[in-house]
């Protein structure tokens, strides 16, 4: 039962991470902010941050099913 529950938040959390790194590179291609109010390039660096920090923990809790 616990190796379900693993897959299932593996798979959220590295879907999470990887939509993240894409919405954040399609953003700053086309010069859009990333978050509004916030400094680009802290807004940029931190989603970054975040999605790759979810990707390799979404990877990280697969690979341990």
């Amino acid at each position: 039962m616990e190796s379900v529950t693993a897959g299932l938040a593996g798979t959220a959390f590295a879907l999470f991470g990887a939509a993240l790194l894409v919405w954040t590179g399609v953003r700053t291609i086309r010069r859009a902010p990333v978050a509004l109010g916030v400094s680009p390039v802290a807004s940029t660096a931190l989603a970054t941050l975040f999605g790759a920090l979810f990707l390799a923990l979404g990877v990280w809790f697969l690979t341990h099913v």
